[in-house]
């Protein structure tokens, strides 16, 4: 067998072989009926969903970054103080504001996200209720009795 014939058959192998199907990567087919939320199964958004994420971030989250930081705070004043008169209490010192100012600006994202999490369900329906005020008079028209 020359090599134009292996390459040949080698090429109709591979060609029979070939899968030409295509998978989309997607989430799971939802069960038909309303979402937990209540609203239709293909809406994205759950109020009970967001209101639960706030409510987690409020009484988990905050509180225990809280302690996590006072905690920290304690331990690397404790160092400092043991390093009095060293380069090392300076160091820790400058460590400390920085990881201070971090937390702060943690702290202050995770209020935000909470707030938004509370507000969010609220600019939904604020917008199914204007929209469908955009509807209501054609429901009313004239041509509903034709």
């Amino acid at each position: 067998m020359g090599f134009d014939d292996e390459w040949s058959a080698l090429r109709s192998q591979a060609t029979k072989q070939q899968d030409t199907s295509m998978r989309l990567n997607q989430l799971p087919a939802e069960p038909s009926g309303p979402a937990p939320g209540g609203g239709p199964g293909d809406f994205g958004s759950s109020p009970a969903g967001k209101k639960a994420a706030a409510n987690t971030i409020e009484t988990e989250l905050e509180p225990n970054t809280k302690k996590a930081t006072d905690w920290a705070d304690e331990a690397s004043n404790t160092a400092a103080k043991t390093f009095d008169g060293w380069q090392t209490a300076a160091g820790l010192k400058k460590v400390q504001s920085t990881w201070d100012q971090q937390v702060k600006t943690l702290m202050g994202r995770l209020s935000s996200e909470k707030s938004a999490l509370r507000g969010a369900s609220g600019y939904f329906t604020q917008n199914d209720l204007g929209i469908r005020g955009q509807f209501a008079p054609l429901s009313k028209s004239k041509i509903d009795g034709i």
